[in-house]
């Protein structure tokens, strides 16, 4: 349960006498941040941002991610970790078995579920081709954390135009876009220019040695001559999920 519904909650049961208001101190003490010395875990971040505080893998140890994910469900929060690999998925499971690995993207998370249609619609990820699937999946599947359903169309790049011009209605339709791209990153463009939708662009570090791992195309993408393109960092699947939730949520008000 969130930060934020679990506070309600202990609300609701003070005024009807059920618990004391030292457990209503205990909650709110706790709310800025948990200090496990290594890491502060900020307990605040869903009642400021509406989702938790997301743990990013890639660099800490796998008892680390454990801990703060551990503190994390203690506050009834909701747990999202990103560049995370098997080898460490393997071994912070043995501590939270409740969370779910998505290999694909990279995640730990006990946020998503199957959401059988039920999500939000309206949001499409792209990736420009089969080497880009991995940062357009991670976008995927925090689109589904944050409770919207995402459809994907993988390999559409420009280099067989036709691929992607098949789906012209699909893209025509969407409230928000994310693509995926690495080589020379053209395609964001290109999509903007058939839709009236926002476009997140994520340039990947996918490419020959000119591409400079990803700064090419993030330089494309910057550079976009079609408006409406958003640009997050070079292989941040998550950050482009995350906006995009943002977006569709206001789209949807």
């Amino acid at each position: 349960m969130p930060s934020s519904s679990r506070f309600k909650l202990l609300l609701r049961r003070f005024r009807a006498g059920r618990i004391s208001a030292a457990v209503i101190e205990e909650f709110v003490r706790q709310l800025p941040y948990r200090d496990l010395r290594f890491a502060k875990v900020d307990l605040h971040r869903s009642l400021r941002r509406r989702f938790p505080e997301v743990i990013y893998g890639r660099g800490k140890t796998p008892r680390q991610i454990a801990s703060i994910a551990q503190a994390l469900r203690e506050a009834g929060a909701q747990v999202l970790v990103t560049k995370v690999s098997p080898a460490t998925a393997k071994k912070v499971r043995q501590h939270l078995p409740q969370l779910r690995y998505f290999p694909e993207a990279g995640i730990l998370s006990d946020a998503v579920s199957s959401l059988s249609g039920r999500g939000r619609g309206g949001v499409l990820v792209l990736s420009a081709g089969t080497s880009d699937f991995r940062i357009a999946e991670e976008a995927a599947v925090t689109l589904e954390a944050l409770g919207f359903k995402a459809e994907r169309l993988f390999d559409v790049g420009v280099a067989g135009l036709h691929r992607l011009l098949k789906h012209l209605p699909k893209i025509q339709k969407a409230s928000v876009i994310v693509v995926a791209a690495g080589m020379d990153g053209v395609l964001p463009s290109v999509v903007s220019g058939l839709t009236h939708c926002p476009v997140v662009a994520v340039p990947t570090s996918i490419g020959y040695g000119a591409s400079f791992r990803g700064v090419a195309p993030l330089l494309t993408m910057l550079n976009s001559c079609s408006p409406g393109v958003a640009v997050v960092n070079i292989d941040n699947g998550f950050g482009a999920g995350y906006l995009a939730a943002l977006i569709a949520g206001r789209n949807k008000k």
